[in-house]
């Protein structure tokens, strides 16, 4: 059973600034900003147990909120608190299964947790960025389509083109292979009658039990200022998806990135990789503060209004 309390990863100071969320909501804020620079974009295996160690003692499944995309691997660490059987669904504009990126990264936390044995399914919702594209896909984690253990559902993206390695089949793509490469086609959500599809893709998960990982940045951004691209969901869009999760399955727990903060991050090599894969002309950087604050805080006040609704 989700514990309806905050509990707040505090790796940027995003989030305590968002004053009416605290105020409304019981809310447990562990101090981690020491840790941020280090934890943020990718963590080494000694800044995982560090992050670990200070959140043992709180609840498994309290809604959690990690402030920036950046720290979306922490995500992998929350989820190997449980051990019984689950699926994970996450709503993200990017795919995070990255096979090059850094073991415990925000661009690959997917493929640990796809490590983990009670983890029963993973299913991706929104991811349309180039990620996806013919380019990136390259070094995507495909072998985890195998029996449809992983589902990615696009809000849109053309087919993709993959050389030289086999597709699995999948219930989330159509594949059309050749002798150097294959194209692979994406079961879209923009043309579904979303709700329909959506309960029918929770009631066929193998578990009752489900993990839920919201990161904003699937949102168009008058619904989240972030500090990576924005996606195309609308804010009703992500409520509906999130309360036929809610009414259809057991949340066992929740976790929301994807507020903003400057990527500073430590070391020098982490700067440049940081420098070069973060967007630079993001609507964050072009309005206050202040605005940045408001726009996100409203998002949070709408997702905690949902999950502690009896609805």
């Amino acid at each position: 059973m989700l514990d309806r309390s905050i509990r707040i990863l505090d790796f940027d100071a995003s989030i305590p600034k968002q004053k009416r969320l605290l105020s409304e909501h019981k809310n447990n804020i562990l101090d981690l900003r020491e840790l941020g620079a280090k934890a943020r974009y990718w963590a080494s295996a000694s800044v995982r147990s560090a992050v670990e160690k200070r959140i043992k003692d709180s609840a498994a499944s309290a809604v959690t909120f990690l402030g920036s995309g950046d720290f979306h691997h922490i995500t992998e660490l929350l989820i190997s608190r449980f051990d019984e059987p689950m699926s994970v669904i996450v709503f993200d504009f990017h795919p995070d299964w990255d096979r090059l990126s850094w073991r415990f990264a925000c661009g690959s936390w997917v493929n640990q947790v796809l490590r983990k044995k009670n983890v029963s399914r993973v299913i991706l919702i929104g991811p349309s960025s180039r990620d996806l594209s013919t380019l990136s896909i390259q070094s995507g984690n495909l072998s985890a389509l195998k029996d449809s253990r992983l589902q990615i559902y696009p809000y849109s993206h053309p087919p993709s083109l993959v050389f030289l390695r086999k597709i699995p089949q999948n219930a989330s793509t159509r594949t059309e292979s050749g002798v150097f490469f294959s194209r692979i086609y994406w079961d879209e959500l923009k043309n579904k009658k979303t709700g329909d599809f959506f309960q029918g893709l929770i009631q066929g998960l193998p578990d009752k039990k489900v993990y839920v990982s919201i990161d904003k940045d699937c949102l168009r951004n008058e619904f989240a200022l972030t500090n990576w691209e924005e996606g195309v969901f609308s804010l009703e869009d992500l409520l509906g998806m999130l309360k036929l999760i809610k009414q259809n399955s057991d949340i066992v727990g929740l976790d929301i990135t994807g507020d903003y903060s400057p990527a500073e991050v430590e070391g020098a090599f982490k700067k440049f990789v940081s420098y070069l894969d973060h967007p630079r002309d993001i609507k964050a950087n072009t309005v206050p503060e202040s605005v940045v604050t408001a726009v996100n805080e409203k998002t949070n006040l709408a997702l905690m209004e949902l999950l502690n609704s009896s609805a």
